[in-house]
């Protein structure tokens, strides 16, 4: 098999980690199946190193994720005097603020703070110890994966439960473009240890199955896409009232935006969740061929992956003249792809 990525922070980081005997484990605060799995990952890596642990997150994790198991020891509200935090899958200050903007939590400044990510954006965590990013790697789990073999972790069934649920989220059932050989190794691995692909896949879609009444809402956000540029760019918004009514149910912005990306022509899908006072949330899909999600999210303080991102506001902007702007960038980033497929 391959060989795996070798960190040259790795023997700082197991440093810090057994100099330490509580420790928080933090997800950004657009949680989604990477973030969970590297969490409940790296809670049971630490575990089986007899350390105390706390997962924390600055929203509540949302119900659409509750087919890995542990998704519920996941809190909003840092109980623990820990020694070290380690956030996972981001590097982007704006992604913790819920954390960072609370007085009571803000503490992340205060103690020894590990990042550990994939995202290619620059970080703007200036306050962090130690920082591991490989842009390579499918899945912030990836990372962890790699990071455990190089220091002789120890992997349970549960950690490569979540890290094999992890990497399936990220990549879309393994689909993305930056699926590589290391990720189908680490597959085939984590499945020689014992993990079940079809179990996971049955817990999953056990939880994908909806009321009538989220099917009967979907048909109503369907018919409020709104679509520019020749139909390149689809946009929906969704008010604080359906935020706060189907969010339990499920992710609102989640029933449609494979929907949005499947429209004929269409080569982005783009979210607006207006939250009240004034927070307002946006998400970013692109099709294949069309890697511009990361560089539209950086425009406007966010970032993520080159299909899919995402970036918060939370300065009371006018959400009308927000979604301007947004779908001006993207048409500026569209043409610049289309000039640059003419010039090949």
């Amino acid at each position: 098999m391959t060989n795996f990525t070798n960190y040259p922070q790795a023997d700082q980081i197991m440093k810090l980690i057994d100099s330490s005997s509580k420790i928080l484990i933090v997800q950004p605060d657009n949680p989604d199946g990477d973030s969970l799995g590297s969490a409940l990952a790296m809670e049971q890596i630490l575990m089986q190193l007899d350390k105390e642990t706390e997962m924390i997150c600055g929203i509540k994790i949302p119900s659409y994720l509750a087919y890995l198991p542990g998704w519920d020891r996941v809190t909003q509200e840092i109980t623990m005097d820990y020694d070290l935090a380690i956030l996972l899958d981001t590097s982007s200050l704006s992604l913790i603020d819920n954390l960072i903007r609370n007085p009571s939590q803000n503490r992340l400044r205060k103690k020894p703070l590990i990042i550990i990510d994939h995202h290619s954006t620059p970080s703007d965590i200036d306050f962090a110890t130690i920082s591991l990013v490989d842009p390579l790697a499918a899945a912030t789990s990836q990372v962890i994966y790699n990071l455990s073999k190089q220091l002789d972790l120890e992997l349970n069934i549960v950690a490569k439960n979540a890290l094999v649920a992890s990497i399936l989220s990220d990549t879309l059932g393994l689909s993305t473009e930056n699926v590589n050989t290391q990720t189908i190794n680490t597959i085939a691995e984590l499945v020689e240890g014992g993990v079940s692909l079809a179990a996971l896949e049955s817990t999953r879609r056990s939880f994908m199955h909806k009321s009538p009444e989220l099917v009967h809402y979907k048909g109503q956000l369907l018919q409020r896409i709104n679509y520019f540029y020749n139909d390149r760019i689809a946009v929906l918004t969704i008010p604080w009232p359906e935020i706060e009514r189907y969010s339990p149910l499920y992710n609102p912005s989640m029933l449609v935006l494979d929907d949005m990306r499947l429209t004929t022509g269409t080569a982005i899908a783009i979210v607006f969740k207006i939250y009240s006072q004034g927070k307002i949330t946006v998400k970013i899909r692109t099709n294949h061929g069309f890697p511009i999600a990361a560089k539209l999210a950086e425009n406007f303080g966010g970032g993520g992956h080159e299909y899919a991102s995402g970036f918060k506001i939370n300065d009371s902007r006018d959400a009308n003249q927000l979604t301007n702007q947004v779908i001006s960038k993207a048409t500026e980033l569209l043409n610049n792809e289309d000039l640059l497929d003419a010039s090949l």
